[in-house]
């Protein structure tokens, strides 16, 4: 019996160690993901602004147009 006490810490041992290389790796992903988001958050952003422009611009012509 001391034996599979043995072999089942050391199993437990090797999952845990599983577990903690997975949550590291899940941390950096996850802050990957969040830069990624940040980006697009500001691209998205800066689209926006452009289009608004572009539609202002628009509206200029439309009003500078005779009728």
């Amino acid at each position: 019996m001391g034996d599979s006490v043995v072999e089942r810490v050391a199993e437990l041992e090797e999952a845990v160690r599983r577990a903690v290389d997975t949550l590291g790796r899940l941390r950096d992903e996850n802050l990957q993901l969040r830069r990624e988001v940040r980006r697009l958050t500001d691209e998205r952003k800066q689209v926006l602004t452009q289009v608004d422009s572009i539609l202002k611009d628009i509206v200029k012509l439309e009003l500078d147009k005779p009728e």
